[in-house]
């Protein structure tokens, strides 16, 4: 995938992951560098499990990226003290 692509999805998975976390965004960039961070956790995730990871820019891998966000945003929020409200 390219690097446009994975800003894009990583965009769209950060974006979707902070709301689910936190209900609000933790800025465009920062939702971008979670978002592509949790695009390639839940790759290895759903690797290590047998599952295909990121494949392209489709639907399954804004699953695939959506999860692993959830997981690099929880994480970076019990890191940093954080409160997801």
């Amino acid at each position: 995938m390219s690097v446009i692509g994975w800003i894009i999805l990583g965009l769209i998975a950060g974006f979707i992951g902070s709301k689910i976390v936190n209900k609000s965004g933790a800025g465009m960039l920062m939702d971008i560098v979670l978002g592509v961070v949790g695009a390639i956790v839940g790759g290895v995730i759903f690797s290590f499990f047998g599952a295909s990871g990121v494949t392209g820019l489709n639907i399954y891998s804004l699953v695939v990226a959506v999860i692993g966000a959830v997981i690099v945003l929880w994480l970076y929020h019990a890191v940093s003290g954080r409160r997801s409200i």
